[in-house]
C-alpha cells in the first residue's frame, strides 16, 4: 500500500505545561528506592515496571511489552515547592525586569506595544524571525521606572547566578516569580519572544517535574554482580530525598529558615539534574568524585547526542588498521589484509547468472577466502554459515536468496584519515587482498590524506547498496580527485623517490645498455619494448635515460615548461657560467615534441604533487583520469626501480665541507661578532642612527638581525659552492624533491639566530638569558646565536636556546590547529545551507540569492586550468582528435 509522502511544515520548540507532564506521566513517583531485597523493582520508585523495563523476562506495566520492545514511559515528582528550570533562568530576568510588578503589562505605552504588535505580525506571516523584536521591547521597557498601565512604581531587578532574582534588597522566592510570570497576558508574552500557543512564561518555573523513562538511564550489573545505576537515577534520588524532607516539614510546620534552606537545596538537585556545569553552581559528584554526566551532558559538546551519536557515530562494516606503502598497487587500489576481507561481507543477490559462483562461496564458507559468512532467504530467514551444513545450503540455493560474501580483489571501498579536512580526505579506492595485518597505499596518495608511514591508521568503509558502490566508483575514485578543487592543480603526484628517481633518469650522461634499459622496464611492470639507441659508446649501443622516460608520455603530447634545475650541471639560472650569455634560459627549459622529451630534466617542476606538476596536469586535462591515472603509476614504478637500479641514499657525510672552507666559514661568523660588538659600543655611545617608528633600542636588534642573517647566508654560499650536484642530499633539495639547500647549510655551515615572536631571544633570568652571561649582555651568542652547525653539534647554550625556537614552533603548531579546526567548524555550520542552482545562482535554504554567479567567475577550479576557464568543445576535439 502506497502512503501519500508528506512534508515537514514547520517545527516549533515549546515548554511542556505541568497539566501535560501530569497526563504523560503513567505514575507519580514518591520513594527514592530502585529495587528490593529479592531484586525487583519497586512500586512507585525509580524503576518501577510502569516506567519501562530493561530486565530480561519482565514486562512492562503500562504497555505490556518486554525488554528491547518497549520504548519506555515518563513518570513524575511532585515538586513540594516551585524551582525555576535553569534552562531559562535569563529569560525569566527578561520578563521580570520588562513587566510591571503589580499588573504584569510590559512597560511600555500602549500605543507603543500596538506598533511592534504588527511588526511583529507581519515579520512572522512573511517567515521571519519576529521574536527579534522581544531584545528592543525589554531594553526599552527596563528604563522605566513607573507602569504607564497602572502608575505602580518599578523596583530594578538583579539576576544572581543561576537562579536567583533580587528585587531592590529583597530575594524572590520562585513561588513570587511564578505568581508575577502567571500575570503577563498572552499578546504581551507574544512580544516577550514566547510563543503563547506553545508556551507560558510561568511554565518556566516548575511545580511537577518530569522522571525519565527507565529505558534512557538502564542500570548495569557488574562483574562483581553489584547493581550500577545511571548518573540521571543518582540525581533522581536526590530530588526525591530532598523534596521529602521539604514537603515533611512543610506538614510539621518547621521553622521558616530550615523550609528556605530545603527549598534551596531541591533547587539545587533541580538545577544539576538539568545541568551540572551552571555557572556559579558546585557541580554534584559521584561517591568515587566523577562529575554527573546530567542531561545537558549528554546532549552537547563532542560526546554529546547531536554530535557524537547523531551527525557522527560507530558504524559497522568498517575496518581500522595501520598504513604501510606498496609502491606496487596502482593510486587507485588499497592492499587490505585478509583478515580484514574475512570479517567485512558484501552482500550480493543469487541470479540465474551467478548461481554456480553463489554455491561455491557457501560451500567455501567464512574461513576459507574467499567465502561467505550468511545466507538469508527471501522470507527474510538468516543462516549462519559457522554453523549451518554448507552442502545442503549450496545445493537448495535458488536465484531471490542473499549472500553475504567475503571483500575480494577489484570491490569498491571508501578510504579515510582523520582530520577529515577537505574532500580528498576520504576516496574510494579498489581491493587487493594481501597478507599482513597492515592497509597499503600507494605513495603517490599521502598528499591528500597528508598521510605518512609513522604509524598512521586509516578507516576502510564498505558501502554495501549498488547505487552507493556506483556512486563512489564514478565520482570518489582516487583518480578523479588528482586536480585539487581549491587551485586546480595536481594535488596526487610524485613524491620524494619519485622525483628523485626521474632526475637521475633524465639528466645529461645517463646512457643505459641494452640489458639495463630492459630490466629496468621489467621492474617497473613496462613494455620492455625499447625505441631506437640513441648512440654507441665503446662499440655498443646505449640508449638514453630521457628516451626510457618518453615511453610514459602520449604520442602526440607537445609542451614546454621551465624547471626548477638547469640540465647544466644542475645548477639555478643565476649560478650558471652561462647566465651573462642568456644559454642558461634555454638549459632550463623542458621540452616535449610529439611524446619524446628532447631537452631538460624531470624534476618536481613536472611530477611533484601540490606544485605546477606540468606533465601530469597536461595529461589529466587533456587525456583523462584513466591516462593520468596510468602515467602516475608507471612514472613512480619507474622511478623507484631507476633509485633501486643506480642506488641512492644519504648520510652524514654528505654534508662533509674541506678544511680550508670550514676555515672561511669560521672567519665571516668571527667577522659577524665584531660587526655586532661595534653595533651594540655604538649603541651604548647614544651614536646609533634611529630607524623612523623605531626607538633606538630596536633599531639595534634589527640591525643585529640584519648582520647574523647575512652572515648564515653567507656561510651557507660556501658550504653550497663544496657541495656539488653529485652529492645526494643536493639532489633531493636542488630537484624540489625533499628538503632545501637552507637545511643543508645549516648542517654544513652555520644554524643562525634563533628567535621567538621574531626577536632574539630576551626572556630568561633578570637581565639575561642564562646565568652564563652577565646581566646587561646584548652579544650575538649571549641573545640566541648557534654559531656551530648541526653536523658539527650545538653547544650547551645553543642547544638550549634552539629549544627555545623549537619550543615556540610545537606550542604554536597546536594553537593553530585548534584554532583552524574550530574556524573550519564554523565556517562549515555557516555556510552548509549554500547550493548552487542549474542556473548558476548561489543560494541559501530561503532562496535568497547569495551570488549570482557561484564564485563570481562560475568556473570550478577542478575543472579550470590553474583558475582559467577550460573550453570544453577544445578539450572534446584534441581527444576526438
Amino acid at each position: 500500500m502506497n502512503r501519500p509522502a508528506k512534508g515537514i511544515g514547520k517545527v516549533e520548540f515549546g515548554l511542556l505545561p505541568p497539566e501535560e507532564i501530569r497526563d504523560l506521566s503513567t505514575t507519580r513517583i514518591v520513594t527514592a528506592d530502585t529495587y528490593d531485597e529479592d531484586g525487583y523493582p519497586i512500586k512507585r520508585g525509580l524503576m518501577d515496571p510502569r516506567l519501562g523495563v530493561i530486565d530480561p523476562g519482565l514486562r512492562c506495566g503500562t504497555c505490556g511489552q518486554r525488554s528491547g520492545e518497549c520504548p519506555g514511559h515518563f513518570g513524575r515528582v511532585e515538586l513540594a515547592r516551585p524551582v525555576i528550570h535553569v534552562g531559562f533562568a535569563r529569560t525569566v530576568y527578561y520578563c521580570l525586569r520588562s513587566t510591571c510588578r503589580e499588573c504584569g503589562r510590559i512597560l511600555l505605552s500602549e500605543d507603543k506595544l500596538e506598533r511592534y504588535r504588527k511588526k511583529a505580525e507581519e515579520a512572522r506571516l512573511a517567515g521571519e524571525r519576529w521574536w527579534s523584536y522581544a531584545k528592543r521591547i525589554i531594553r526599552r521597557a527596563y528604563k522605566r521606572d513607573e507602569c504607564p498601565h497602572c502608575g505602580e512604581k518599578q523596583k530594578k531587578i538583579k539576576f544572581e547566578k543561576p537562579t536567583t532574582y533580587l528585587e531592590g534588597r529583597d530575594s524572590l522566592t520562585p513561588s513570587d516569580v511564578r505568581r508575577r510570570l502567571e500575570k503577563i497576558s498572552d499578546s504581551d508574552a507574544y512580544l516577550l519572544g514566547i510563543n503563547p500557543e506553545v508556551s507560558r512564561p510561568e511554565w518556566m518555573v516548575l511545580t511537577v517535574l518530569p522522571v525519565p523513562p527507565v529505558t534512557v538511564r538502564p542500570s548495569i550489573t557488574l562483574e562483581t554482580g553489584v547493581r550500577s545505576e545511571d548518573d540521571l537515577t543518582h540525581k533522581l534520588v536526590d530530588v526525591i530525598r530532598i523534596n521529602q524532607r521539604l514537603s515533611e516539614n512543610i506538614e510539621a510546620g518547621a521553622p521558616h529558615l530550615i523550609i528556605e534552606d530545603l527549598w534551596e537545596l531541591l533547587q539545587y538537585h533541580v538545577t544539576t539534574f538539568f545541568t551540572n556545569n551552571a555557572s556559579g553552581v558546585p557541580p554534584a559528584r559521584h561517591r568515587s568524585g566523577r562529575d554527573l554526566r546530567t542531561l545537558a551532558q549528554r546532549l552537547k559538546g563532542k560526546e554529546g547526542r547531536f554530535r557524537g551519536n547523531l551527525s557522527g557515530k560507530r558504524v559497522d562494516f568498517s575496518a581500522r588498521t595501520v598504513i604501510s606503502p606498496d609502491p606496487r598497487i596502482s593510486i587507485n587500489e588499497i592492499g587490505v589484509p585478509e583478515y580484514i576481507a574475512r570479517t567485512l561481507t558484501m552482500p550480493i543477490t543469487v541470479t540465474n547468472f551467478n548461481l554456480d559462483e553463489a554455491r561455491n562461496l557457501v560451500r567455501r564458507g567464512p574461513d576459507i577466502h574467499p567465502g561467505a559468512t550468511s545466507l538469508i532467504a527471501p522470507d527474510g530467514s538468516r543462516y549462519d554459515l559457522r554453523y549451518a551444513d554448507r552442502e545442503e545450503l549450496a545445493n537448495t540455493l535458488e536465484p531471490g536468496w542473499r549472500i553475504e560474501r567475503h571483500l575480494k580483489d577489484g570491490d569498491i571501498v571508501l578510504f579515510n584519515r582523520q582530520p577529515s579536512l577537505h574532500r580528498m580526505s576520504i576516496m574510494a579506492h579498489e581491493v587487493r587482498v594481501m597478507p599482513g595485518r597492515t592497509f597499503r597505499l600507494n605513495l603517490s596518495v599521502c598528499p591528500p590524506y597528508n598521510a605518512d608511514f609513522d604509524g598512521d591508521e586509516m578507516n576502510l568503509h564498505l558501502p554495501q547498496s549498488k547505487e552507493a558502490q556506483t556512486e563512489a566508483r564514478i565520482l570518489m575514485r582516487v583518480q578523479e580527485q588528482i586536480l585539487s578543487p581549491r587551485f586546480g592543480a595536481p594535488i596526487i603526484g610524485g613524491i620524494q623517490d619519485h622525483i628523485t628517481g626521474l632526475y637521475l633518469l633524465t639528466r645529461r650522461g645517463t646512457h643505459l645498455s641494452r640489458s639495463y634499459a630492459q630490466q629496468i622496464l621489467a621492474l617497473a611492470g613496462i613494455d620492455p619494448e625499447l625505441p631506437k639507441p640513441a648512440g654507441k659508446e665503446d662499440g655498443e649501443e646505449y640508449w638514453k635515460g630521457k628516451q626510457i622516460y618518453s615511453k610514459l608520455l602520449p604520442e602526440d603530447l607537445n609542451l614546454t615548461y621551465k624547471s626548477k634545475v638547469c640540465e647544466n650541471k644542475g645548477q639555478p639560472c643565476k649560478d650558471c657560467p652561462r647566465w651573462s650569455d642568456g644559454e642558461c634560459e634555454i638549459d632550463a627549459l623542458v621540452t616535449i615534441e610529439d611524446g619524446e622529451l628532447v631537452k631538460g630534466v624531470v624534476d618536481a617542476a613536472s611530477y611533484k604533487a601540490l606544485s605546477r606538476c606540468e606533465v601530469l596536469d597536461r595529461i589529466v586535462k587533456r587525456y583523462g583520469t584513466d591516462k593520468a591515472r596510468k602515467f602516475l603509476d608507471d612514472a613512480t614504478r619507474l622511478a623507484i626501480a631507476v633509485a633501486q637500479m643506480y642506488g641512492f641514499t644519504t648520510g652524514p657525510d654528505d654534508e662533509d665541507i674541506p678544511p680550508e672552507a670550514r676555515e672561511q666559514i669560521d672567519d665571516i661568523l668571527e667577522d659577524a661578532r665584531e660587526r655586532v660588538k661595534k653595533l651594540i659600543e655604538v649603541y651604548q655611545r647614544g651614536e646609533l642612527e634611529q630607524l623612523p617608528g623605531r626607538s633606538l633600542r630596536e633599531t639595534l636588534e634589527m640591525r643585529i638581525m640584519e648582520v647574523l642573517a647575512e652572515t648564515r647566508d653567507k656561510t651557507g654560499e660556501i658550504a653550497e659552492e663544496h657541495l656539488g650536484l653529485n652529492n645526494h642530499a643536493v639532489i633531493m633539495a636542488r630537484t624540489g624533491a625533499r628538503g632545501s639547500m637552507l637545511n643543508l647549510t645549516q648542517m654544513a655551515g652555520c644554524v643562525g639566530q634563533q628567535s621567538v615572536r621574531g626577536e632574539r631571544l630576551t626572556r630568561g633570568y633578570k637581565g639575561r638569558t642564562l646565568p652564563h652571561f652577565k646581566s646587561g649582555d646584548l652579544s650575538a651568542d649571549a641573545r640566541g646565536f648557534a654559531s656551530s652547525n648541526y653536523k658539527r653539534g650545538l653547544n650547551p647554550t645553543e642547544f638550549f636556546f634552539h629549544s627555545m625556537g623549537g619550543r615556540e614552533g610545537l606550542v604554536d603548531t597546536a594553537v593553530r590547529t585548534a584554532q583552524s579546526g574550530y574556524m573550519q567548524r564554523r565556517l562549515i555550520n555557516a555556510l552548509q545551507d549554500l547550493r548552487v542552482e542549474h542556473d548558476g545562482t548561489v543560494r541559501d535554504d530561503h532562496d535568497n540569492i547569495v551570488q549570482f554567479q557561484y564564485g563570481e567567475d562560475s568556473i570550478d577550479p577542478a575543472r579550470s586550468d590553474k583558475g582559467k576557464a577550460v573550453n570544453i568543445d577544445d578539450i572534446i576535439e584534441k581527444m576526438v582528435g
